[in-house]
């Protein structure tokens, strides 16, 4: 018999107990380290999130036709203190930016009517839609009013929770900057 006819006998496993338990339970919680990740890594440029709201009249609209390549999806209601508060400085804010084509405010009324909202915004010159069921406020992950979610070319941004000073140089200079950058 020569070497060439001899075989290497093929390696084994282990026989002895736990030799690759270790390596078996650190898959398991791997795999749950990777997945919670996945699940809670903060997103700065996620797509924002459609759906249908009612318009004045409680007939179905769409939210991404009203949206420009700069939109501020602000949502509130008239039950909501703080929410009334920021009216005024997002009425200024609109009155503002109103002419810029690429600049829209869209005032999403949440768990509201249209009866009961006229009195608070009178004419602004901006869509006013309603959300009754929290539906869309749900898919921004909203758990309290108000909130404004900065969308650029169709990406949430930044995020304002609770009242936003509008007024705020720093936050006009973060809205001329998403306006002076490069459309899509």
């Amino acid at each position: 018999m020569t070497s060439q006819d001899t075989e290497t006998p093929a390696p084994t496993a282990s026989t002895e107990p736990g030799a690759n338990n270790s390596l078996a339970r650190f898959w398991p919680l791997a795999l749950v380290v990777l997945a919670m990740i996945a699940l809670f890594w903060p997103r700065t440029d996620d797509v924002a999130p459609d759906g249908n709201l009612l318009d004045e009249m409680s007939q179905e609209v769409p939210l991404r036709p009203t949206q420009t390549r700069v939109t501020l999806v602000h949502l509130w209601a008239t039950w909501c203190p703080p929410c009334i508060d920021e009216i005024p400085a997002l009425q200024r804010l609109q009155r503002d930016y109103g002419g810029h084509e690429d600049m829209r405010i869209v005032f999403i009324a949440v768990d509201d009517s249209p009866e009961k909202v006229k009195p608070f915004l009178g004419s602004i010159g901006t869509p006013v839609l309603y959300d009754p069921s929290w539906k869309l406020a749900h898919r921004y992950g909203t758990r309290k009013l108000p909130e404004t979610h900065l969308v650029v070319d169709g990406k949430v941004v930044e995020t304002f929770e609770g009242a936003a000073n509008w007024d705020d140089p720093g936050i006009r200079r973060q809205l001329d900057k998403a306006l002076a950058g490069p459309s899509l």
